[in-house]
């Protein structure tokens, strides 16, 4: 295969497997922090 295409196969591949790690350990970070917020403050879960 042409080393070219092989590198671009490369390089999106690693795209797409940051990009779904970072959404999956970020959004779980982020609620967490958010109840912990909301907990520590006395803000309702409504709001």
């Amino acid at each position: 295969m042409n080393p070219g295409i092989m590198i671009l196969i490369i390089v999106g591949g690693l795209t797409g497997l940051l990009t779904s790690l970072y959404i999956l350990v970020s959004l779980p970070v982020i609620l967490v922090w958010k109840g912990i917020r909301k907990v520590t403050k006395g803000i309702p879960l409504t709001m």
